[in-house]
């Protein structure tokens, strides 16, 4: 029997590290790159993150089908999605309310069940209290979270595009649950090495 060419290795060794991956990609873990301040000062501009894809569910590769149900996100945790109106961006919030949850906001305090939530990682720019006829960022609701839904927002208030603008995060649409921060830029630093936010390597998305 004749020993396999090297190119034939070398092609074999690249087909399986591409299905690997595939396949870790799609099932296991996926990176990102915080694009905007919605999340601030939990998540910055220029963080880049890993999301477990095995968190909540196991999708078909390449679609949102949901094959296997794995968890069900928690009020707080930081969820990585497909963005309903545009399903090619991923967006990042924090979940408030799911399925079968009343939720209201009053003068930028939420409410959930008629419950008061405490919330120390919500963030707040402008102190104006606008009314919900005008715009549903400081008063909304209430509003009941269908079933397999979720309402999630940003942890940077005033300046966030989340639930209470698109409306529900259908469960289809998670991705996974973030995890870490394995680096991070600051772009505006005059440096490579300044621009490096050296203290938020590692760190633990919360």
């Amino acid at each position: 029997m004749r020993e396999k060419s090297k190119i034939r290795q070398f092609a074999e060794t690249i087909a399986i590290a591409v299905l690997l991956a595939i396949f870790v990609r799609s099932f296991v873990v996926e990176a990102f790159t915080i694009p905007s301040g919605s999340m601030e000062p939990t998540l910055l501009v220029g963080d880049y993150l890993l999301a477990n894809r095995l968190s909540y569910v196991v999708k078909v590769p390449f679609t949102d089908v949901v094959l296997i149900r794995l968890g069900e996100p928690k009020r707080g945790d930081i969820v990585i999605f497909r963005y309903p109106l545009d399903p090619s961006k991923d967006y990042v919030k924090r979940i408030v309310a799911k399925g079968g949850d009343t939720v209201e906001i009053r003068d930028k305090v939420v409410y959930v069940n008629g419950l008061k939530v405490e919330e120390g990682y919500a963030h707040f720019t402008d102190h104006t209290d606008i009314p919900g006829s005008q715009l549903p960022r400081d008063n909304f609701g209430p509003v009941k979270v269908p079933k397999d839904c979720y309402f999630a927002m940003g942890d940077n208030r005033d300046n966030s595009s989340d639930s209470r603008f698109w409306g529900f995060l259908k469960e289809g649409d998670l991705v996974g649950k973030a995890e870490i921060i394995y680096f991070s830029l600051d772009s505006d630093a005059e440096s490579f090495l300044a621009s490096v936010r050296w203290q938020r390597l590692g760190h633990m998305v919360r």
